[in-house]
């Protein structure tokens, strides 16, 4: 069976990066039938954070990544490292080293002085016929895995390609700290291990790491899953991806009013593609989703097309859905959604202009507050002109049949009594009911008012 993970640690939000790699790895184990694995590498005890632990979860949950087993937290399974430890070191294949840190650095000192690259010189390293130093009294040591010293690790990287490194270019790494607290790079293998881990997909920043844990996983007698490497994604402007252009926490997506599904969809066809298509269910994704698709160039964040994509969702989506996730944004402004006007008509009107849920908020939320429009914009439209339509069209508000094409009938005669066009009574009618001169249809907005609350607002005009 297919088995892949998703294993960050909570040293930060997860940000867009990571999020991809989630999606990947999930979209290959849905489309195989396999199972999908979450695993938090907290090791990281100074750096990692409940806070992040929970970003993570939400953000996760938020998009709809649903894992198969998991959450698993390294911190969780110190004693199980710590056992695979003592056979390593029981076997050979890990030793202890009494090299101290000052020691470690004049040697990569001395080494970088001489043209060479920085490295441990395997001075506690076993070796048959050799004589170590005697251990320094009182000092615990650190444990190094016992690299090879020859030949090359090499793997079929499903993006990359082929990659070959020579033993000789790695040094013996460590794998457990003076403390007893096992490295990174040891806990990822006993996990990938015990957890039935078949295929890693990861971004390429871990490249580096990779023939380090293959010559581990070895050493265990493990099976060695297959790689795939993910290229980095650049920024709009073609730089690496900072905060100013898509680094951020997952969940600021939400908080910018992105529906998840054209994150989602946004992130598949970043460095994936199935032929021309840019728009398709997450069902789609899964059932087309494969590695050898996968461009092994860096993707690049393009900022106006993930605006374009949400702008189409929000569109295709349920007003009442819409509706929901408005209402808690007006919530969080101390915005009361009355049962009158409806906010699922409201929605229903204003999504086609919308390019986010912010958007249709700061629409919705002028139709459930005490609106005051700025002095200026009512300078602005309502003119000397357009003032007697306008006393037309309230005086017939009173008796007009309220839905959109009778107050439309009503307008037209209005506009026609008076020898206007149309934006001359409808620009007065819409800052005055919204405080906005860019409004869907006028009737169709008015339509949308209680009649009192509209005769009210309007009144504004006949005052003073």
């Amino acid at each position: 069976m297919i088995r892949t993970r998703f294993a960050p640690s909570p040293t930060g939000f997860l940000h867009i990066g990571g999020a991809r790699t989630a999606l990947f790895s999930w979209a290959f184990a849905r489309h195989h039938g396999g199972k999908f694995v979450l695993r938090v590498e907290d090791t990281d005890v100074a750096r990692s954070t409940p806070q992040a632990v929970q970003a993570i979860l939400d953000s996760m949950n938020w998009l709809g990544l649903n894992y198969d087993e998991g959450p698993f937290y390294q911190m969780q399974r110190m004693d199980r490292y710590k056992e695979v430890l003592k056979t390593m070191v029981a076997s050979g294949a890990a030793y202890p080293c009494y090299t101290t840190p000052e020691e470690l650095e004049r040697m990569r000192e001395e080494q970088r002085a001489a043209g060479k690259k920085p490295r441990y010189d395997g001075t506690w390293r076993p070796e048959p016929g050799k004589t170590l130093p005697t251990p320094p009294a009182g000092m615990t040591p650190v444990l190094r895995f016992r690299n090879p010293s020859s030949g090359v690790v090499a793997w079929d990287d499903m993006v990359k390609g082929r990659i070959e490194i020579a033993n000789a270019e790695l040094d013996d790494l460590v794998i457990a700290r003076a403390d007893g607290t096992p490295t990174y790079n040891f806990c990822v293998v006993v996990d990938d291990w015990e957890m039935g881990i078949t295929h890693v997909i990861r971004g390429d920043d871990h490249v580096n790491n990779t023939p380090r844990q293959i010559n581990i996983l070895e050493a265990l007698g493990a099976p060695v899953p297959i790689y795939a490497h993910l290229s980095m994604i650049l920024g709009d402007d073609g730089q690496k991806l900072s905060k100013r252009h898509g680094a951020v926490s997952v969940m600021q997506y939400d908080d910018e009013g992105y529906l998840p599904e054209a994150v989602l969809n946004y992130l598949a066809r970043l460095g994936w593609s199935h032929g021309d298509d840019e728009v398709f269910s997450m069902q789609q994704f899964c059932e087309w989703f494969d590695l050898e698709h996968i461009t092994p160039s860096a993707a690049q964040f393009n900022t106006e097309k993930l605006n374009w994509l949400n702008a189409h969702y929000i569109k295709e989506s349920d007003n009442a859905r819409l509706a929901a996730l408005v209402q808690l944004r007006l919530a969080a402004r101390g915005v009361t959604v009355t049962a009158t006007p409806s906010l699922a008509a409201i929605i229903g009107l204003y999504k086609e202009r919308a390019s986010n849920l912010n958007e249709l908020a700061d629409a919705a939320e002028v139709f459930y507050i005490d609106l005051h429009p700025k002095a200026e914009i009512l300078a602005q439209h309502l003119t000397p002109e357009a003032l007697p339509a306008l006393a037309d069209f309230i005086a017939g508000v009173r008796d007009v049949a309220w839905e959109a094409p009778a107050i439309g009938a009503l307008i037209k005669t209005c506009i026609g009594a008076h020898g206007l066009k149309m934006p001359k009574l409808a620009m007065p009618l819409r800052v005055l009911l919204t405080g906005q001169a860019h409004t869907p249809s006028v009737d169709a907005v008015i339509a949308l008012f209680p009649r009192e609350l509209v005769e009210k607002r309007l009144s504004v005009a006949t005052r003073g």
